[in-house]
């Protein structure tokens, strides 16, 4: 659902599974919504724009079976860094996304109902989440339920 450059969109069995774990799709129409990697780089600008206090880290739990996460960390365009996110929408199609990965937790969260209790690669996934943004995460969200919000101090 939604058209547009998407830089970290997973169109592969990834994508495919992370959609149907996370229950992505459409409420009216049952589209298939569109799904990837945490974008670093365009979170980072919005903060820079709006100066949020917190983020809400949401469907942590759909991330738990898999060996490796990657996140976005960084934008080039024709073999070069761009230092910031891009302003026109040409270049945001044309990008190349550089990523970082980080190991998986595989292992079960929805349980967690304090950070404390998240696995250790979870909790270094959040960390290293609120460094490249440069603000810090408060709630992250471990499953549907309101039960299913963790609060870090």
């Amino acid at each position: 659902v939604g058209a547009g450059p998407f830089p970290t969109e997973l169109t592969d069995a990834t994508g495919d599974a992370l959609r149907a774990k996370g229950h992505e799709y459409g409420t009216t129409t049952g589209r298939p919504r569109r799904c990837g990697w945490f974008d670093a780089v365009v979170v980072r600008y919005s903060h820079m724009i709006n100066d949020f206090t917190y983020l809400n880290l949401t469907k942590l739990d759909v991330l738990d079976d898999l060996d490796e996460i990657k996140l976005g960390v960084a934008y080039k365009y024709n073999g070069h860094n761009l230092e910031s996110f891009p302003a026109s929408l040409e270049v945001l199609e044309n990008i190349e996304v550089v990523y970082e990965t980080m190991p998986g937790w595989k292992s079960d969260t929805s349980t967690a109902r304090t950070f404390a209790d998240l696995p250790s690669n979870a909790q270094a996934y959040v960390r290293r989440i609120e460094q490249l943004v440069g603000s810090p995460v408060r709630y992250v969200g471990v499953g549907v339920g309101r039960e299913s919000m963790v609060e870090k101090a």
